[in-house]
């Protein structure tokens, strides 16, 4: 049973904890209004099969429109879960939407998605008063999220866009977006939405750059794959510079020990999540020969965290609720310390739904091992119909 002081006022939260696919839905729609829905999304566990998933959501759901995506871990009025399935409805009364399937991802048609975006902004008749935002879910494995990302900013001008990449229980092999009753792979997911409720966008890490730089000298860019750091083998160069044998490196170590890229006077996260072969080094995020990585070094966690969701509207009211999209190399750094606890804690106090992503979605940039939201308050009174 949910707690009901944990729950927002403006969205109905819906969470099942079933290892049958169509009881997991079931359970899930009685929780919410399907008569006051506009549209859902839904945050799918691993063990849930996706093809009975999608069929129980189009059956029970009465017409509403359901989007959403696999995760690596969802992010419940409880906290941190990894077998929950995670119903959000947004009332017609506050919210409106247009979606865009984007398929094939990879290939990546810029032109076809500038397009495609653009078409969708100006069909989009605009409400009196109501603001806009971009939701974007893509598949976590394609590698293409910094291109998409990048060319949906561009065309789609002063709509910010905020989102994650669709997760999976860390094979890093297939993951999913849902639309129109059916899970897709190699795609992504638009979700251009109007609302009569004020908010903020938010982005941060808990990582600071140190003085250890490396440089790409050897990469494949479309597998995001470094073969080399600095003239040398590329994991043991990094191992080298994190005080570990090459051999020792795992997510763990991966996870504690990022690469920053320096972006517009911020640094960024560009996460490894794997060795390749004997010397090669995978990574989340765009690679290129002549990049100049920083090695990053953690902060004080929880002080970060609650910093970050410390959002506050023009009154200086708390927000009802955060929208969240938080990497999966976090949750492993998290529970390597013991402090999944804790942060779940945190996220239930400021009211964070969310899941765990393979990468985030952030000003028109691809990210890794960052918390990207939006934080919901209060209507503005003139967006009040």
């Amino acid at each position: 049973m949910l707690d009901m002081n944990r729950l927002p006022r403006f969205v109905s939260v819906a969470v099942s904890r079933a290892l049958e696919a169509e009881s997991a839905v079931a359970e899930a729609v009685a929780q919410i209004d399907r008569r006051e829905a506009c549209f859902v999304l839904a945050f799918a566990p691993n063990h849930l099969p996706l093809g009975q998933v999608a069929a129980a959501l189009d059956a029970y759901m009465g017409g509403v429109p359901v989007f959403g995506c696999t995760t690596a871990g969802q992010i419940t009025p409880e906290g941190y879960e990894t077998g929950a399935l995670m119903l959000v409805s947004f009332p017609r009364r506050y919210f409106r939407c247009a979606s865009m399937l984007i398929t094939p991802l990879n290939p990546l048609s810029m032109q076809t998605i500038a397009d495609d975006a653009t078409r969708l902004r100006n069909n989009f008749q605009r409400t009196a008063g109501w603001r806009r935002l971009g939701l974007l879910m893509a598949d976590g494995v394609s590698k293409q999220e910094d291109l998409l990302a990048s060319t949906l900013e561009s065309c789609l001008g002063d709509i910010p866009i905020f989102g994650g990449s669709a997760g999976d229980a860390l094979t890093f092999e297939q993951t999913y977006v849902l639309h129109r009753g059916e899970f897709h792979p190699n795609a992504a997911l638009l979700l251009l939405i109007e609302t009569a409720l004020d908010f903020r966008g938010l982005g941060f890490d808990h990582f600071l750059p140190t003085e250890k730089l490396m440089v790409v000298t050897d990469a494949v860019p479309e597998e995001r794959l470094v073969l080399e750091l600095n003239g040398a083998p590329a994991a043991q160069e990094y191992a080298r510079a994190v005080g570990c044998q090459p051999q020792d490196l795992s997510p763990e170590i991966f996870a504690e020990n990022p690469m920053l890229v320096r972006q517009n006077m911020n640094f960024h996260v560009r996460a490894i999540h794997a060795t390749q072969g004997t010397d090669g080094l995978a990574f989340l995020g765009a690679i290129d020969d002549g990049l100049i990585l920083t090695l990053g070094q953690g902060t004080e966690i929880i002080q970060t965290l609650e910093t970050g969701l410390d959002q506050r509207d023009d009154k200086g009211l708390l927000p009802d609720f955060i929208l969240g999209f938080d990497c999966v190399l976090r949750k492993l750094e998290f529970e390597q310390k013991g402090m999944c606890d804790e942060v779940s804690e945190v996220f239930r106090r400021r009211r964070v739904l969310g899941f765990n992503t393979y990468g985030e979605q952030h000003c028109g940039v691809h990210v890794n091992q960052t918390f990207v939201g939006v934080a919901f308050f209060d209507p503005v009174p003139e967006g009040l119909n």
